[in-house]
């Protein structure tokens, strides 16, 4: 399933305890970022982890960007030594009481028809779109290279 979405509607917006957090509904969407892309890259990988409070299950299915045509969801295996990406076709479930975590090497959200350089230390906005609690406005901070993905709660280092 490809996905980009033009946000022509209302958005409810809170913004969560942390400056880089996010929140709609039951979800807390937590410090979306990115890693540079060297000049003339196409493609980029985002990167978040979303915490479901609510009791109901709700699904990631899509979003878009300011820095690229398309957003899809993405997963990552390795199997007998090879890598293998496959698009989430239906989506990623985040059930009740459960956090998902897109990070390096796993689930991700591809960035497709990258408009220009996406480059350490420049944020940009973005939006990311659940089935339930609908389209939330995100920023998402952009890492270097080989930025790894930072342990859970330390949001502490990214400005944002």
């Amino acid at each position: 399933m490809r996905v980009a979405f033009a946000v022509t509607v209302s958005l409810c917006l809170t913004a969560a305890a942390s400056a880089h957090d996010f929140k709609v509904g039951d979800l807390v969407v937590a410090h979306p970022w990115l890693r540079a892309t060297p000049p003339g890259a196409k493609i980029g990988a985002g990167y978040v982890a979303v915490t479901n409070t609510g009791t109901e299950p709700d699904r990631l299915i899509g979003g878009s960007t300011a820095v690229s045509q398309g957003f899809e969801l993405h997963e990552s295996q390795v199997t007998d030594g090879v890598a293998r990406m496959r698009p989430l076709e239906e989506g990623l479930e985040i059930a009740p009481g459960q956090t998902v975590t897109l990070a390096p090497g796993g689930t991700h959200a591809m960035l497709t028809g990258l408009s220009a350089p996406i480059r350490q230390g420049e944020p940009f906005k973005g939006t990311l779109v659940f089935e339930k609690a609908g389209p939330v406005e995100v920023e998402f901070a952009v890492e270097g290279f080989g930025a790894a993905p930072e342990p859970e709660g330390d949001h502490g280092g990214h400005g944002g």
